[in-house]
């Protein structure tokens, strides 16, 4: 299953989050190599929330993700939303769907 989390930045995102870049960074990386975060990073103009694209069994994956990630331990992100996507195009998608010929 697919799951997107959102997180919502503090105002003063960028300035805060550089004492905990790299370690948001590594957290980050080795969800990636256990196969469960695929995508992460912020949106842009402007930058006031982050999306991550989770795949794994079950939501309680991403929110401890976020429970451990040093930005939200240290109010970088002030709050994060775990949603499932139910993803149907794409060769990776969970439940594809084809139109009918």
């Amino acid at each position: 299953m697919h799951y997107l989390m959102f997180y919502d930045f503090a105002p003063d995102y960028l300035e805060r989050r550089t004492p905990y870049r790299n370690e948001h960074l590594q957290h980050a990386w080795q969800a990636h190599a256990r196969g469960e975060l695929i995508l992460g990073g912020p949106l842009a103009d402007p930058t006031d929330r982050g999306v991550l694209l989770f795949e794994c069994d079950s939501p309680d994956i991403p929110s401890r993700f976020a429970d451990a990630d040093p930005y939200v331990k240290r109010g970088v992100v002030t709050r994060y939303q775990v949603r499932p996507w139910t993803t149907v195009i794409g060769e990776d998608a969970f439940s594809p769907v084809k139109p009918n010929v």
